[in-house]
């Protein structure tokens, strides 16, 4: 009993010291962050060429050729169940045809940000594919969100979805003892994810996204993205873009899409009937309302098929 007791006692003294960080501790370790070139610039080659007039199947396919990652992307999204064709699709050009425009801008945004946070994370456990998933399912339901309200017509949208939770590959790669800590925590379901990072590292998600963000001169869109998306209501700005935001993560944690790290159930009734949607839709009808909802539940039906087929 003696000799196991001793050997337990070795176990603890070996393992990290988990203690709550001060906003100096933080700060030092974040500077150590590295940059993600692909958020400063999102394959500029492809989305310069997907804007000009004359959009040419045969010149956004070989521009597609040189990225191998892409190219991948590309064809299994296009063969996924989602399109339903009956014969495999193997050519690029034909894939490009079917896609169309909307879809290959958003691959071209995908691809190489996901590259650039696996980077940060490889050395924490977490599913990590499943947490891909909910990012990109975000940035598909933003969209959604975002067509029935008035708002960007470029990708903005898009791209502050996908980045709303940035906060938590920072966290991977500049606290992977609290990340680990925490993400341990919150499996039981019964606080939110925010509560505990605060009492386990003393920032939040939300917070460390937004510095890492500012820290690297990123546009104030994305940052408000990230600090605000649980709680749009105090964005100073672009209020209706992170408010859907908001209602687009809710809604993937609801349907048990990806994981975004949050087990505190969700369920759809909660989604639909929370009062940020008062934010979106002030002063449209009634019926502008329930059109809107039907909308985004149709896309929400549709997105496991179309993430098996991104990521």
């Amino acid at each position: 009993m003696t000799v196991l007791k001793n050997q337990f006692t070795a176990q603890v003294a070996t393992q990290p010291s988990i203690s709550r960080l001060n906003t100096n501790e933080i700060h030092s370790q974040l500077a150590r962050c590295p940059s993600l070139p692909s958020l400063g610039s999102i394959n500029k080659a492809l989305q310069g060429l997907l804007v000009t007039e004359s959009r040419y199947t045969a010149q956004i396919a070989e521009i597609i050729r040189r990225d191998p990652s892409l190219t991948s992307r590309l064809l299994r999204l296009v063969n996924s169940v989602y399109y339903g064709l009956n014969t495999p699709i193997n050519s690029i050009e034909e894939a490009v045809f079917y896609l169309g425009v909307r879809q290959i801008r958003q691959l071209a945004m995908v691809t190489p940000v996901i590259e650039d946070f696996q980077r940060l994370t490889k050395q924490c456990s977490f599913p990590w594919r499943e947490f891909w998933q909910h990012c990109i399912g975000t940035a598909i339901m933003t969209r959604e969100v975002t067509n029935s309200v008035p708002g960007p017509t470029d990708d903005t949208d898009y791209v502050a979805g996908l980045v709303h939770d940035i906060g938590k590959i920072v966290m991977a790669w500049s606290f992977p003892d609290h990340f680990s800590e925490i993400h341990r925590r919150a499996q039981a379901g019964t606080q939110p994810l925010s509560i505990i990072e605060e009492e386990i590292l003393g920032v939040d998600h939300s917070e460390l996204g937004a510095l890492y963000l500012e820290r690297h001169r990123l546009p104030e869109l994305m940052v408000y993205s990230a600090r605000y998306h649980h709680t749009p209501e105090k964005a100073p700005q672009y209020r209706h873009l992170v408010t859907a935001v908001h209602v687009a993560d809710l809604l993937l944690r609801s349907e048990g899409i990806g994981n975004s790290g949050d087990y505190v159930p969700v369920t759809r009734e909660h989604c639909f009937s929370a009062p940020v949607w008062n934010l979106l839709l002030a002063n449209t009808p009634a019926v502008e309302h329930a059109l809107t909802k039907a909308a985004v539940s149709r896309t929400l039906e549709q997105i496991p098929v179309m993430l098996e087929g991104m990521v």
